[in-house]
């Protein structure tokens, strides 16, 4: 297609490395069905991508209205993809509304796909458009290509006896034809998929095969303009081995599984529904055989404390929600701080405060997860960077909750938890186990004694012969663990509990520099969600000839023993995050560094041209 690769500047078929694809619509419209589709399809041809479901927040808001638009937006290319795109090439919109939420954000120059049949006088105005967009100006900074894709799904659907309601719904795969055809993509993936879902539902099936297959014959044979001429794109050199698309939940949930395993525990999830949490408690549910049990609470605080329980008993406790559910989990974490027992609290951070954006993306829960407890109650803190990365840190969550008998907070967001990505499957051969070892021993037993190294206390199990105990909220005596209300003793529990958080950043990696030198003119800071585009600018602005460096921090309590020295070998800081300056706070209270933040609190994930526009700015070249 001829698209354009920078803003501005028009691009040829053959310096093609990158698309950036969005399908909106209404909530009905199977768009999410449309897209993980559409990805499954890219990424099966080798291509490198990156995806960002974009959900409405209300459950079935009016047909029609700007409320209830969803989206999904996919990055694709023959190149290392690491974010979902700033600006669209293509916009599929399959109603007025979907443009009107949609169109102020498409590449000057890019093409906007219509289903001409959804653009009634009603559904024009209900969109909030004065006068219908397609002849007033609107889009006359694109390309349009309008077809009446409702009519051409009814008219396929007739001979299988569907319903008209039944036909309309195959527009999705029907659009999903099209695509396919404009970018070159084998369909067998989503033929299969429509068969086993529709499987039992003959004329259904058949219906959503011919709707797929038309939109497909249709690029080919109704001889559409050349702009949208078949693009098909090289693959992805990839390092060799298995790969499969995942999205962020998914990884996240099986690291929490393959953690339990190396730690030799069963684990139980407590759990509260809370979007866009909600996804761990599914997927873990499914996992029963690897010995976990899944519980759906009546509250955030239930959920929390049967975690615990759970931990009490011998099992890895882990908890998941988001935003207001982590506040509402507050009390419970501090008696795990007190009990000292292992629990993983997962925070898929959500657009707040309170209800807030409840299916946007945001990073301002760092406050909440490093300091948002009563007293001093210090746990650690890491967050994960991207779908694939949730693997990995929620293994390491699992690793420092046992070893350090803690609560543990492993930071993810709403972006990574939708968003999806290949991900090379890792072989459990590469991971080494961290057996948890119970308290066996009865002489001079009682539960506050501990590990000489790592201050953690030991950890029996109840029932086991002569190893009877009592743990609870109540101050503990250091040498006994019996209640203490001596003003001596807490002060000593007090600096034992901070000083066994403290030294785990002797047990942490030092922080290494993703992109850069490990010292110049100025070092972007990110953390979580912010990589990609943080990544990208980075390595755009070092081809330009400018010294900038890309730090990325995955263990945010406590912080890299190097750190600090490291900042400092910096001219200038620039911290790159989706809040109102969480990180930079933290930071400047930790090494007095005279840092500068680009701050964005919009529920929608950071652009690369925002950071690189900050990048220029800050070493002030244009």
């Amino acid at each position: 297609m001829n698209l354009q690769a920078d803003a501005g500047k028009p691009a040829s078929k053959s310096d093609l490395d990158s698309i950036v694809v969005r399908f909106a619509g209404d909530s009905g419209d199977g768009v999410q069905l449309l897209g993980s589709q559409f990805s499954q399809e890219t990424a099966l041809a080798g291509n490198s991508l990156a995806t960002f479901p974009d959900y409405p927040a209300e459950i079935r808001a009016p047909t029609g209205t700007t409320y209830g638009v969803s989206a999904f937006q996919i990055n694709f290319g023959s190149r290392q993809i690491k974010t979902a795109g700033d600006q669209p090439d293509v916009l599929v919109a399959l109603n007025p509304a979907a443009l009107m939420v949609n169109y102020k954000g498409i590449r000057k120059g890019g093409l906007v796909i219509l289903d001409s049949g959804a653009f009634k006088e009603k559904d024009i105005k209900r969109a909030g458009f004065a006068v219908d967009p397609r002849h007033d100006g609107t889009l006359k900074e694109f390309r349009v290509l309008e077809i009446d894709i409702s009519a051409q799904a009814l008219e396929v659907a007739k001979p299988f006896g569907v319903t008209q309601k039944e036909a309309l719904r195959t527009k999705n795969l029907w659009t999903l034809g099209l695509v396919s055809w404009m970018y070159d993509r084998e369909m067998l993936s989503t033929t299969e998929y429509v068969t086993k879902k529709f499987g039992g539902e003959d004329a259904v099936r058949q219906a959503n095969l011919a709707a797929l297959k038309a939109g497909h014959a249709y690029g080919e044979t109704h001889e559409l303009s050349g702009d949208i001429a078949p693009v098909s794109m090289p693959s992805v050199k990839v390092e060799p081995g298995t790969y499969r698309l995942v999205s962020g939940a998914e990884a996240l949930a099986w690291g929490l599984a393959a953690g339990a395993e190396l730690a030799g525990l069963e684990m139980l999830l407590a759990s509260y529904p809370i979007t866009p949490s909600s996804p761990i408690l599914h997927i873990l549910a499914r996992l029963k055989q690897f010995g976990i049990t899944t519980f759906q609470a009546e509250d955030e605080i239930a959920a929390c404390c049967a975690a615990i329980g759970g931990s009490y008993a011998g099992k890895l406790g882990v908890t998941a929600s988001s935003g207001p559910g982590i506040a509402l989990k507050t009390e419970a974490i501090g008696l795990a701080i007190s009990t000292e027992l292992p629990l993983v609290i997962v925070n898929t951070q959500r657009g707040g405060p309170s209800t807030g954006l409840p299916t946007k993306t945001e990073q301002s829960d760092l406050f909440i997860a490093v300091w948002g407890r009563n007293a001093d109650a210090p746990i650690p803190v890491i967050a994960s960077k991207s779908p694939g990365d949730c693997f990995e840190v929620a293994i390491e969550a699992v690793r420092l909750a046992t070893k350090y008998m803690t609560p543990v907070m492993l930071l993810s967001d709403g972006y990574i938890a939708n968003a999806a990505e290949p991900w090379l499957i890792p072989s459990m051969k590469d991971f080494k186990p961290f057996k948890v070892e119970f308290r066996k021993e009865v002489e001079g037993f009682h539960p506050f004694l501990r590990d000489p190294k790592t201050l953690a206390r030991t950890w029996a199990v109840p029932g086991t012969p002569g190893l009877m105990h009592r743990i609870g909220g109540i101050e503990k005596d250091y040498n006994s663990g019996n209640i203490s209300y001596d003003p001596a003793n807490h002060q000593k529990m007090t600096d034992t509990r901070t000083a066994k958080i403290d030294n785990i950043a002797d047990d942490i990696p030092e922080q290494t520099v993703e992109l850069g030198a490990p010292k110049g003119k100025l070092a972007v800071v990110g953390w979580g969600s912010t990589f990609g585009p943080i990544n990208r600018a980075v390595h755009n602005m070092r081809e330009k000839g400018l010294d900038v460096s890309h730090i990325h921090i995955r263990h945010i309590w406590p912080l890299p023993r190097n750190l600090g020295a490291l900042l400092k070998s910096y001219e200038k800081v620039l911290v790159a995050e989706m809040n109102n300056g969480q990180m930079i706070t933290l930071l400047k209270s930790q090494y007095l560094v005279d840092a500068k933040g680009l701050l964005k609190v919009s529920g929608q994930p950071l652009k690369i041209e925002e950071v690189s526009s900050a990048i220029r700015s800050m070493l002030g070249s244009n």
